[in-house]
């Protein structure tokens, strides 16, 4: 019995090995790939490329470069152009049919001359002669011209007088009142005159208040008087302005008390612009 007990046990760690040889004879099996089967991986798509949008195109666009015309820049405001231009910022709003004049983009054209009006060169300047007597006109306009006749003025045409168009000026303030700084084309746009707080401030000619308040950066409480086509009058740094816009003025008439609203003392910045272009007021003005 105990013979047959032995041979069994023999007989069964034989088998047990031959199991665990063939085991590690066979070839191993690569593990089965793992598939990714969520819902978010079968939605997974890769989408074209967004179409690119067509660039905005701005009011006005249509007339850049015309004669007339503004494109809006960095900075701008409406006063601001209007004054350059020498126009009434209310008008050049109603040209342009902007509902809001607070918002002008950059890019943005405007009109900035009257509808129907042909704008001059700000480069050439010509002086309109005297008329010709009565004869003369009709054989000017009956005589031929010759092809090579010039149409331009010339290049060297001089200077229009100070005081056309009738403006009659006088200085905008009290005679005890002196200029502390004088006119440059590229720092100072003026006269600045200075003197004491609630010195009065008076109109330099007729004309018709365009804008009165501190929405120019740089000019305080301001005032703009429009004396005809050619001429505008800025009054800046006050510290009273004592009319409205779209109110008629006279020469000498007291418009405002001298102040230092966005300046660093009190005095009065004084501007004479012609066309928009600003001008020497020493130049218009009578001497003291």
């Amino acid at each position: 019995m105990h013979a047959l007990l032995v041979d069994a046990t023999k007989g069964s760690v034989a088998v047990a090995a031959a199991v665990l040889l063939a085991a590690c004879s066979s070839p191993q099996r690569a593990p089965a790939p793992v598939v990714d089967r969520s819902p978010t991986a079968r939605a997974t798509v890769v989408a074209p490329a967004p179409a690119p949008e067509a660039p905005k195109v701005l009011p006005g666009a249509e007339n850049a470069g015309k004669a007339g015309y503004y494109t809006v820049k960095p900075g701008d405001t409406l006063i601001r152009i209007a004054l350059d231009n020498g126009q009434n910022w209310r008008d050049v709003a109603r040209w342009n049919n902007l509902d809001n004049p607070n918002v002008i983009e950059v890019g943005q054209v405007i009109r900035v001359a009257p509808p129907g009006q042909q704008p001059l060169d700000a480069g050439v300047r010509p002086v309109t002669p005297p008329a010709p007597a009565a004869s003369s006109a009709v054989a000017s306009a009956s005589a031929p011209r010759a092809a090579s006749s010039p149409t331009l003025p010339p290049v060297n045409t001089p200077p229009v007088a100070p005081g056309d168009e009738s403006v009659s000026w006088m200085w905008p303030t009290g005679a005890n009142d002196h200029v502390i700084a004088g006119f440059d084309e590229e720092k100072n746009k003026g006269l600045d005159i200075g003197g004491k707080a609630g010195d009065p401030i008076f109109a330099a000619a007729d004309g018709r208040v365009v804008y009165a308040g501190a929405g120019l950066r740089g000019y305080g409480n301001l005032i703009i008087l429009k004396h005809n086509n050619t001429y505008l009058t800025a009054y800046a740094h006050n510290q009273a302005l004592l009319v409205k816009e779209d109110q008629s003025v006279r020469k000498g008439q007291k418009i405002a008390e001298m102040g230092n609203s966005d300046a660093d003392r009190v005095k009065l910045h004084f501007e004479i612009r012609r066309q928009g272009k600003p001008v020497d007021p020493a130049k218009f003005l009578p001497p003291r």
